[in-house]
C-alpha cells in the first residue's frame, strides 16, 4: 500500500505499511466481535455477550493505538475499510473457535510487523509491538480456556454453559 510520507519520519516506510495493514485487521476483528456479542444477545446468552462486546471494544483500542503510533512517529496512519464479517453462527462452541482462530491470526500479523520492524532497524516500532505480542499471548489463552469450559461441561444447555464463562 502507497501511503504519503512525512519528511523526518521515525517509522520505517514499511513497518508503516504493516501497520497500516494490522489497523485493518484488528478493526475487522472488532466488527466481528460485535457480530458474536450480537449472536449472544439475540439468545440471552449474558456472559458470552458481555465478553465479545468487551473484546470489540478491545480490538478497537488496539487498532488505535496503532493508528496513533504511525502518525505519532510521522507516519500516515490510514482509515480502514472493513471487509464484511460474518453474522450467522452454527453454536456458541463455534462462536469461540472463530474467535480462537481469528486471534491466532491476529498473532500471526504481529509477528510479521514485529519481524518488519526488527529487519529494517525500526527500533521504536519493535518496543511498541512487545505490548501487542504479550497482549496476544493473553488472549489466545483467554480463548483456549474458554473452550476448555465447553469440553469439561459436555452435553450441558447452552444457558448452564454460559453462566460458568468469564465475562473479561
Amino acid at each position: 500500500m502507497k501511503t504519503a510520507i512525512r519528511r523526518q519520519m521515525t517509522i520505517n516506510p514499511e513497518v508503516m505499511d504493516v501497520l497500516n495493514q494490522q489497523i485493518e485487521l484488528e478493526m475487522h476483528a472488532s466488527a466481528s466481535y460485535l457480530a458474536m456479542a450480537s449472536w449472544c444477545d439475540q439468545r440471552e446468552l449474558v456472559n458470552s455477550k458481555a465478553f465479545f462486546y468487551k473484546q470489540a471494544e478491545e480490538e478497537r483500542e488496539h487498532g488505535m493505538k496503532i493508528f496513533n503510533f504511525i502518525n505519532d512517529a510521522g507516519g500516515a496512519a490510514i482509515s480502514p475499510a472493513i471487509p464484511t464479517v460474518n453474522n450467522e453462527f452454527e453454536s456458541l462452541r463455534a462462536i469461540y473457535e472463530t474467535s480462537l482462530d481469528q486471534e491466532i491470526h491476529v498473532t500471526q500479523s504481529i509477528y510479521k510487523c514485529f519481524s518488519k520492524a526488527r529487519s529494517t532497524n525500526d527500533y521504536a516500532s519493535e518496543v511498541f509491538l512487545q505490548w501487542f505480542v504479550n497482549e496476544q499471548v493473553e488472549e489466545e489463552d483467554t480463548v483456549r480456556s474458554i473452550i476448555d469450559v465447553f469440553d469439561l461441561m459436555g452435553d450441558m444447555p447452552l444457558k448452564m454453559i454460559d453462566e460458568r464463562l468469564p465475562t473479561e
